[in-house]
């Protein structure tokens, strides 16, 4: 099983968004039984809240389902649980490494470090921006990219490379 956790802020707008459309990609690949999804938010301040409007609207609006997302805050047994955690911005890539230990073998990588076409380095953050739409489209060619690489590794470990 691989387990992915994509981790922003606070947990409501670009981290649950990421989740629920990678969850739906996942399941229109029928890749359920392989791939588990979650998000997490680096602070406190939204534990327990849904997603924003701004995300459950945007998702509504592609019809994908956030059903049953609740925020929550990153912990240390993450950094071991999940074999890829995958941070919105640098500042919660840096705190990501913060907690982790030298022998966690989790790939620790920002979203955009697969769309290098992008003109920026991080996903905005719309709680500030309001723009949910530039991270829907940010996170879809991410999301997609991020799917067919652990297909490219998961076959490949299958077959003994």
């Amino acid at each position: 099983m691989v387990k992915v956790l994509f981790v922003c802020l606070g947990n409501i707008c670009r981290s649950p968004m990421a989740e629920a459309m990678f969850r739906d990609l996942v399941k229109r690949e029928g890749l359920e039984h392989i791939i588990t999804v979650d998000s997490a938010g680096t602070g406190d301040w939204h534990v327990g809240k849904p997603p924003h409007q701004g995300t459950q609207d945007i998702l509504n609006q592609h019809q994908i389902s956030f059903e049953g997302q609740v925020a929550r805050q990153l912990v240390t047994t993450d950094l071991n649980d999940f074999d890829y955690i995958v941070a919105m911005d640098t500042q919660n890539e840096k705190n990501i490494h913060k907690l982790t230990s030298l022998h966690t073998s989790t790939k620790i990588v920002k979203l955009l470090d697969y769309v290098p076409e992008a003109d920026k380095l991080d996903v905005p953050d719309p709680y500030f921006t309001g723009n949910f739409q530039e991270v829907f489209d940010l996170l879809k060619v991410g999301c997609e990219r991020l799917l067919k690489e652990i297909q490219t590794n998961e076959n490949a470990s299958r077959e003994g490379k």
